[in-house]
Parts: structure tokens; sequence; C-alpha cells
């Protein structure tokens, strides 16, 4: 039996891009691929603050987002969900934030608080997830019941 608290972990190591989900003024859903980091129950992007998911977030703070590869063969992906609240950080955390969220250098991205503060045109955000699942195949030889589904996990 696969532990899907790893496999939930592997995929938000390997996957880059989050879909994520905000909320338009009228209700409708708006969806907006960003590259992020992750740390513990926090994930990071940088957008500007005139994007239109970044001035949702400025006004309706819940959140919802997936992370998978779209790249493997159909019937094999992989999903890991993520729920909570998500905001723009301050001027005053960023020296924090930005060590937490570019611990990893690996993708060769990272930001300073200098390029992140004040009026630049690009920002810092935060998404404190309160709730992470696992997509769950319905064909699962171990877990499946016939529908696809979501699972949580324990995720920190």
């Amino acid at each position: 039996m696969t532990d899907l608290t790893s496999d939930a972990a592997r995929v938000l190591a390997t996957v880059r891009y989050v879909a994520l989900a905000t909320i338009d003024p009228d209700g409708a859903p708006r969806v907006s691929p960003v590259f992020f980091t992750r740390d513990g129950h926090h994930v990071y992007w940088v957008s500007s603050p005139a994007a239109h998911h970044s001035r949702n977030v400025e006004r309706e703070p819940r959140v919802e987002g997936v992370v998978f590869d779209s790249t493997v063969r159909v019937g094999s992906a992989e999903a890991v969900y993520l729920t909570g609240r998500a905001r723009r950080v301050p001027d005053d955390e960023l020296g924090t934030r930005c060590a937490a969220a570019y611990a990893d250098t690996r993708d060769g991205v990272s930001f300073t608080p200098e390029e992140l503060a004040g009026g630049s045109d690009l920002r810092l955000y935060l998404l404190e997830v309160d709730r992470w699942e696992v997509l769950v195949r319905g064909r699962d030889p171990e877990r499946g019941t016939g529908t696809d589904r979501r699972v949580p996990v324990p995720l920190g």
C-alpha cells in the first residue's frame, strides 16, 4: 500500500506550478497558473498586485489550488489539492518570508525583500493551507471506489 502523504509530498516537491482558483467579484471562479514554492503549510508565489488573481485575493482571500503533472499519460496523473486563505505579504514580513520561500533555489528562482517591497511591480503572496487532499483514482487497486475522489492528507 502506498503512503498518500509521501505521494503528496513528492508531487509538491517535483511539480512547480499550481492552478490557483480565486473568486471574482461576481462570485465566478478565476483560475491562474502560478509558479510556487512551499514551506510547511505555506505556499508562496510572486505576482503583480495588478494581476486579476492578485486583486481577487486582496478582496476575497479564500483560495483553492491543484498541483498536478499535466505531461503524464491520461489516467495516470497524480494531484494534490490545497485550500486556505491567501494574502499579500506585507513589507515588514518580507525578510522572514523570502528566506522561507527561497530556501530551496534549485529552480534558479529567488527574490530578495528589496525586489518585492513597497511599490514594486511584483509582490510576494502567501497561501496558508488549512486542507491538503490527494487524488485517489476510482480504479486504484488499493483504495479505489469506482469514482475518483479527494482524500485528506496530513502535510506540514
